[in-house]
């Protein structure tokens, strides 16, 4: 590119280890352990209306997902905020995911081949708004299935840090692909619910709002799930969820950054309620995006500072 060649960053911005450029142009050493070994943890928020949601939330969960893998990249909590804030106004986007990656690189040449001697370095991008279901998906209400594929265990990777680790999750996809779903729902060993390929479960029992308590991400849209019940007088309960209750239950909506709150209208041969979101999943979607627009948990961007 010429130096006197304006830089297009309309198809989004992506920042590598310090350095600022165009999406298309960020690329990592296939070398690194990132992708050899999976070894790195990241985090997705959402840019809608212009805001950024809940991004102090969302760097707090990924600082402790990297304080539990030892990752310690030299940015701060108040600079990778400035970065991120920072490739969204470079991209001009108003609906966008932004995402923040810390990965692990190798040992210099000489070094033992061991993760403490391995340093740890930031990558970010935001790029055009991608939604895991479509709109008319959600008009209708997802459909969904449980996958006999088991979400691997907690004491193997912990599911609290968000990782790289989606052989379970394709494989459950690949299941429903072929059964005909649009996702799966998978359990843990115990036959209890965890979570999806990217998104919490919540099922609707006896009027109450329940959702797994472990094996899955504590999400950031699940914490909005739970304010917005205690905001509108609507019972909910962290506690496990056995396949019979899911398959029994009132109500399923699915949550996430990547399309808020997410009303699934069949589980497997269960048709719910009349083939279309229920009332408590539809109250809580229409809230959720409500509020987004007016301001909730937002961080504006300032589109039009320099760089």
């Amino acid at each position: 590119m010429s130096m006197t060649e304006p830089v297009d960053w309309t198809k989004g911005a992506a920042y590598i280890d310090g350095s600022f450029m165009p999406l298309a142009e960020a690329r990592i050493p296939i070398t690194e352990w990132g992708y050899r070994r999976s070894d790195v943890t990241y985090d997705v928020a959402g840019v809608y209306y212009g805001f950024l949601f809940r991004i102090d939330d969302h760097i707090r969960r990924f600082r402790r997902s990297m304080t539990k893998l030892r990752m310690e990249p030299r940015e701060s909590d108040d600079e990778l905020k400035g970065v991120l804030i920072d490739l969204v106004r470079r991209s001009g986007l108003r609906e966008a995911y932004v995402a923040m990656d810390c990965l692990r690189s190798r040992p210099q040449r000489g070094m033992p081949m061991l993760p403490g001697h391995a340093r740890c370095y930031i990558v970010a991008f935001a790029m055009p708004w991608v939604w895991v279901f479509s709109e008319e998906q959600q008009r209708r209400g997802v459909h969904a299935m449980i996958a006999k594929t088991p979400r691997i265990p907690a004491a193997s990777v912990d599911p609290t840090v968000k990782n790289f680790h989606w052989g379970d999750l394709t494989g459950a996809l690949f299941e429903a692909e072929d059964a005909g779903f649009d996702t799966a729902i998978l359990l843990d060993l115990e036959g209890n619910v965890t979570e999806g390929p990217g998104y919490n479960v919540f099922a609707v029992i006896d009027g109450k709002v329940v959702s797994p308590p472990e094996g899955a991400l504590e999400g950031i849209t699940r914490l909005s799930v739970f304010e917005l019940c205690q905001d509108l007088a609507i019972r909910f309960e962290v506690r496990p969820i056995a396949r019979r209750e899911l398959e029994d239950a009132d109500e399923i909506f699915f949550s996430t950054t990547a399309g808020g709150i997410m009303p699934v209208s069949r589980l497997g041969a269960r048709i719910l309620g009349n083939d279309r979101p229920g009332p408590v999943a539809s109250t809580l979607r229409e809230t959720f995006w409500r509020r987004r627009q007016e301001g909730w948990h937002a961080t504006p961007i300032d589109y039009d500072a320099s760089p």
